[in-house]
């Protein structure tokens, strides 16, 4: 028996990838208000929240998703398969700006990539028999890192960790640990992996660098990236990885953490019940996390083991809030937006990453400047929208709105034709 879906989750999950949209897409990057950006370096901004919320909502879905504790080969299959297309659907936003063929440029060039990225994503979101999604999986992937280590010139330096890629290899370890053992169990590993790694990072000698420390392209995850990685690191950086190998350790804590989370509100105890204890549970994760940060900064980049406290406590309050607004007063007229949303998350993620790549590909006539081409993007945002506010910020923003709203409308269809793309 498939448990019943729990609306309160999808609306976080619609919120909190409405949220990423909008701070992933602003009209001008030298334009952001302050809480859209991220943090520097250690803090947290309201932008820093969204990854995790998204590690900890997918942790919170496994028992809901899981009909019974079975585990057998197939499950561990099925479970791998699913990871496997999460990573790949990363990976292959990597790649799609390197693709190159026959030497064509341009319209013919863009026409080609997008081609294969609809097949991409109908190979890794399509309804196949678990046979089929196994060897499309497992081919895509090949394929792709084959193109990452070929010593093409164009897809030399593809980046290998990232964000999809991060929550495929969480959703892995996650859902294992979840079919295997217990609830104490759980939390014992996830206690142990968050000091463990702030152990590793604030004990452990950096080679070549000198004493353990938690700094920007110095400290041992970046060393680690680095060494493991080399070229195929984020762009900015070249050395160290946001989604770097070890920093992936505390976020498969997070990941247990939203199953914690889970198995709370799947408890046969009365809803208000479950409330008050997810509250108690998010307020304690929340204080545990700003302690920690006294000696372990709370730093989204390093994924740190007090910023996957402090993080699982603000995402614990808010789904709680939300518990009890939709599913104990069941008050949910005003979330169709979000819930819209929360169905659909892969699919927004995947073509939202493409259709930017796709707009700044187009090039046209400058109105201003006749000899000159920009792009699509630069067009719409500077010729549409900045002229119609006098403050770039709200520009910047209006430009992010327009395109969740442009978002909103295609998943508003997808809706209500009851089509939901899933891994």
């Amino acid at each position: 028996m498939i448990k019943e879906r729990l609306t309160s989750l999808d609306v976080f999950r619609g919120f909190t990838i409405l949220l990423m949209t909008i701070v992933n897409n602003p009209g001008s990057w030298a334009a952001i208000y302050p809480p859209l950006e991220h943090a520097e370096w250690h803090g947290c901004t309201p932008t820093d929240l969204v990854f995790p919320f998204f590690v900890f909502i997918m942790g919170t879905a496994i028992p809901f998703a899981m009909p019974t504790k079975h585990f057998d080969l197939a499950v561990f299959n099925k479970i791998m398969v699913r990871s496997l297309r999460i990573f790949c659907l990363g990976l292959f936003l990597s790649c799609f700006s390197r693709i190159h063929l026959f030497g064509l440029e341009g319209i013919p060039l863009l026409a080609i990539r997008l081609i294969i990225a609809f097949a991409v994503a109908y190979a890794l979101l399509g309804n196949f028999s678990l046979k089929v999604k196994t060897f499309l999986a497992v081919g895509i992937f090949v394929i792709l890192i084959a193109l990452a280590y070929s010593g093409l010139e164009s897809f030399e330096d593809t980046r290998i960790p990232g964000v999809l890629q991060r929550i495929g290899i969480v959703y892995f370890f996650a859902s294992i640990l979840y079919l295997k053992t217990n609830l104490k169990t759980q939390l014992i590993v996830a206690a142990s992996i968050l000091i463990g790694y702030w152990l590793l990072m604030a004990f452990v000698p950096v080679p070549g660098v000198g004493p353990a420390n938690f700094e920007k392209g110095t400290n041992l995850a970046a060393w680690l990236d680095n060494l493991l990685l080399n070229g195929h690191l984020w762009g900015v950086s070249k050395t160290w990885d946001p989604e770097g190998i070890l920093s992936t350790l505390p976020a498969i804590g997070t990941g247990i953490l939203g199953m914690f989370i889970g198995q709370i509100l799947n408890l046969q105890v009365p809803k208000i019940e479950i409330a008050k204890k997810t509250a108690i549970a998010g307020v304690a994760l929340l204080i545990a996390g700003l302690l920690w940060n006294i000696i372990f900064p709370i730093n989204k980049s390093l994924w740190t083991s007090s910023y996957v406290l402090y993080t699982a406590g603000i995402a614990t309050i808010c789904l709680t809030i939300l518990y009890y607004i939709i599913d104990i007063a069941n008050y949910k007229k005003w979330a169709k937006l979000f819930l819209i949303w929360g169905v659909n998350p892969m699919i927004v993620f995947f073509f939202s990453g493409i259709i930017p790549r796709v707009m700044s590909s187009i090039k046209v006539q400058n109105p201003e400047v006749a000899s000159e081409e920009i792009n699509v993007q630069s067009l719409i945002y500077n010729h549409w929208i900045v002229p119609c506010f006098e403050n770039p910020l709200n520009s910047s923003l209006a430009y992010a709105i327009i395109y969740a709203l442009f978002w909103s409308f295609i998943l508003w269809i997808f809706y209500k034709n009851k089509l939901v793309f899933k891994v």
